[in-house]
């Protein structure tokens, strides 16, 4: 038995992956100018503070399979220094603090640049046992991942603003123990991003790893 697959933990991602799936953004016509412009929004380094800014109200979660893939990847590694961009409703968050408390503990800095989605992921954080395993940090993550880093990162997780992962991979890579593992969702949106992480010789070996998921490791 795991952290992951028991009470409080379990119930609760359950309900909240139900209600991330009720709430696709693709189905509520309140978004539908949004849908079609989706692609650029996300890919700009610009507009998407006004995109990220209209979603503020939904969980935009990682899926199910990747929250399990980060658990596996955090506890095979023996993570004990995990760094996430894009806290969002805290589902992703979850499943990497259930991760370090079966590991025996260590330390998740999560940020989020929407005040009311930490306010919720702190909530959920705190309902499943696992708060005092993570360090939130509220706004702009070019600001908030600049300081205060551990002297080693172990996993990473890119899901926030895709435009941004090659600047925030920049201010992390001092920081990356070798063999340091980078999960980046929905990575297709940043191709400078692909194309660093796809070349070794920038330091990482990576690779697509289902549908929207690009696994990285560091090299050396």
């Amino acid at each position: 038995m795991t952290t992951l697959t028991t009470a409080p933990l379990a119930p609760l991602l359950a309900g909240l992956f139900d209600d991330a799936n009720a709430r696709s953004p693709a189905t509520d016509p309140a978004f539908a100018d949004l849908i079609g412009d989706q692609d650029q929004l996300m890919r700009s380094k610009t507009d998407y503070l006004s995109f990220y800014g209209r979603m503020k109200d939904l969980p935009l979660a990682v899926s199910r399979e990747t929250g399990v893939l980060l658990y596996m990847l955090a506890r095979s590694s023996r993570a004990a220094a995990i760094v996430e961009f894009g806290t969002s409703f805290g589902i992703s968050t979850l499943h990497l603090a259930a991760a370090l408390r079966d590991n025996g503990g260590g330390r998740l800095i999560t940020t989020e640049f929407e005040p009311s989605k930490l306010a919720r992921a702190k909530a959920n954080l705190a309902a499943g046992g696992l708060a005092d395993l993570v360090e939130f940090r509220e706004g702009d993550a070019l600001q908030t991942l600049r300081t205060g880093l551990p002297e080693r990162i172990d996993l990473v997780l890119l899901d926030g603003a895709k435009a941004l992962y090659p600047e925030i991979l920049a201010l992390l890579e001092p920081h990356l123990a070798p063999g340091a593992l980078i999960v980046a969702d929905n990575a297709d949106y940043a191709p400078d991003y692909l194309t660093r992480v796809r070349s070794p010789a920038h330091g990482y070996l990576s690779v697509p790893f289902g549908d929207d998921v690009e696994l990285s490791m560091r090299l050396g």
